[in-house]
This record gives structure tokens, sequence and C-alpha cells, in this order.
């Protein structure tokens, strides 16, 4: 019988998102905490019963006591699965209270992952995990895993951290061998720390995590699920999503004379859609004062629809003419002051720093007059 398992990590739960505004705060946090019922959802519509967190389930070694509870509880209600915990480097060994109330009140389908010895999966399947000792152990914890004897079975690495200096936080460097598992005869490599998901070889996955939590990675939460006939066979490893929240980048590069808002409504996502979408607008290229005024305008106009909307212009350069002054006005302090920031906007004695400001104060003020007008 093949062995079939969903591998995920990186849940983070109780993560702040501190620097949103507070009511979406509590829909992400909520979101990742539900993101459980999600992965249970995908493992019972996959046929498996088996589902291994790669570190990282708490955001910090201190979660609050409402958050570790309703965790463990919420994982206990899916009595017909069993969920195997692996601390990561947000929730290393070192939180020995976390853990030991995890083991004191977790029910009989949760596993910790604690010790780096063989936790048998099944008749046929031998777990090898490598808690994170530290935030960062600063070495390769996976490496006893070639020593591991488990017989004939199924052998399935469990691991957090970074392959060489491919890591979440661009901190660690060189911890996790690249082709452990081929080193140490795995089967397959369950990896967590990455928020993305990303094939490394045959043998070898990041999940990312099932509920995004920044604009890094521009992909849904996702989880994989793995299927390995026999000791030595490629795995068969098919990514579902799992994501509530999307958060994505969308560029756009104008061209001159283009219509930059009617360029971004043509790729705006469905309006049913926007409620669960983080979006970052990131513009590049050439417009028009009159153009970039409606950009601005138009992503104000649709913003609320989203749960989180950012217009990015820093490389969205501004052609202005003598008509886009005149808008502003024909003569006075006003037409001075206009005729003032376009000259050094496009003055290349100054640094560009200061013929942005420039630039920026002269959209500012073509924006104000358009707005007195309407």
């Amino acid at each position: 019988m093949p062995v079939r398992f969903l591998h995920t990590s990186d849940l983070h739960l109780g993560k702040r998102f501190g620097n949103l505004p507070e009511d979406l705060r509590g829909r992400l946090k909520d979101a990742r905490h539900t993101a459980i019922d999600r992965l249970a959802s995908q493992a019972r519509a996959h046929n498996t019963d088996i589902i291994l967190i790669a570190g990282d389930v708490f955001d910090t070694e201190t979660p609050a006591p409402a958050i570790l509870r309703q965790a463990i509880a919420s994982m206990g209600s899916y009595s017909d699965l069993r969920w195997v915990l692996l601390p990561g480097n947000h929730d290393s060994l070192q939180a020995e209270e976390l853990w030991q109330t995890v083991a004191d009140n977790k029910p009989d389908n949760l596993l910790l992952a604690m010790s780096p010895a063989p936790l048998p999966l099944s008749d046929q399947a031998v777990l090898l995990p490598a808690a994170c000792t530290t935030r960062r152990p600063g070495r390769d914890l996976t490496a006893w895993m070639s020593d591991a004897d488990t017989g004939s079975a199924i052998r399935i690495g469990l691991a957090h951290g970074a392959i060489q200096t491919f890591s979440e936080d661009a901190l660690a460097t060189d911890i996790i061998a690249p082709d452990r598992a081929r080193l140490s005869g795995l089967d397959y490599l369950a990896l967590g720390d990455w928020h993305g998901q990303m094939r490394i070889n045959d043998r070898t996955w990041y999940s990312g995590t099932p509920e995004p939590d920044r604009f890094k990675h521009n992909r849904p939460g996702m989880a994989l699920i793995v299927s390995i006939n026999e000791p030595g066979a490629i795995p068969d490893v098919t990514p579902v999503q799992t994501g509530l929240f999307e958060w994505s980048t969308l560029t756009l590069d104008i061209l001159s004379g283009e219509d930059p808002a009617e360029a971004l409504m043509a790729r705006l996502p469905l309006s049913s859609l926007r409620r669960h979408i983080l979006l970052t607008i990131a513009v590049s290229g050439r417009a028009n004062m009159a153009g970039r005024a409606s950009l601005t305008s138009t992503v104000a106009s649709v913003a609320p629809e989203f749960a989180l909307a950012n217009l990015l212009t820093d490389d969205l350069f501004t052609d202005c003419a003598i008509a886009d002054l005149d808008q502003i006005d024909t003569a006075g302090a006003l037409r001075h002051t206009a005729d003032t920031l376009m000259a050094h906007s496009t003055d290349p004695a100054l640094a560009e720093d200061e013929r942005r400001i420039a630039s920026d104060a002269l959209m500012r003020l073509f924006s104000y007059c358009e707005d007195i007008r309407v």
C-alpha cells in the first residue's frame, strides 16, 4: 500500500500583523487559525489521515494561551487525522514551557516530533524528524538521518531551515544539505521555513505556508499531498491550495501616452474576489500628469473593495508639458511654483532624490488643483 500524507509548514499561529489596520489584523489572524480546517479538508479529500507540519506552528515561543489551546483543540476535533508537529525556528525546543503545555493538553491524534529518533508513521513508513534546537542552530540538524536504522520502511525526513543561503529571513547560511535526501537515503524530505512552495529536487520540497503573510512570494497559500508507493520510488507530489487571503503584487509598465487608469482596470481581479486580496500595485514607466492623477484617483475609488490596496509609483516617471502647468494656473504664485518645481524635476545638476521630490511635489500641486476644479 502506498504511503500518503499532507505536507505543510509555517502556520505561524498568533502572528500579530502589527503594521496593518486593526480590523484587517483580526481577519488575518483568524485566517491563520482556520487554515487548520482547510488543511484537514484537503487531507480528507485526498484520502490521507497524516498531516506533517514542518515547523513554525506558532509565530513565537510564547503564544497567548488562547492561541495555543485553540490550536490544540482544533486539531483534536479532527479525530480521524493524525497531526505531527515539529518545532521550527520561531517555536524551537528552547520554548520548553510552550511544548510542555502542548504535551500536557494534546489529544491522542497529535504527535510531537521532538527528538532525533525514528518515529513510526505506519507499518510501511518511518519519520525522521529534525526539530530546531534554537532559533538559529547554526548546524545541519538533519545529519543524524544518515545513520538512522529504519529497516525496509519508507524513510521520510521532516525538517525546518535553510538550504544553503536559501532562507526566509536571509540570515541562515549552509544549514541543511541540499542533497540531504540522497545522502541519508530519504524517500522524501519535507521542509519548512520558506513561505513559498518550492521543489528542490524530486525528493525534497518546501511546502510553503498554508496562509500567506507577506507580498514576498506573490502566490496563494499552498500545501502538498505526497504519495510514495514503495521504498526508493519517486514520490508523487501534488500541490493543493489552502489559503483564504491572497497577497498579490500587480505590476504595470506604462508607456508614454498610455492611460494608466485604464490599464489598471483591465488587470484588476474580479470584484467578487477582492475582499480577500491584499494588493500592491507597482507602476513603472511614464505617464503625463493627468494620467497619473487619474491613476491615483482610480486606486482610491476601488481600494475599499479590497482587504488592502497600496499604490507604488516610485518607478513611474511623470511627463510634464506646458499644457499641464496651464491647468494649475496660467500666471501668479501657483504658476511660478509649478514652473520652479518642473525646472528642478528635470535639472541634471540635482541629485536624483531631489529631482523626484520636486516631481512628486509638482504632481501633488496638480492633483490639488484638479480637486478644486471638481
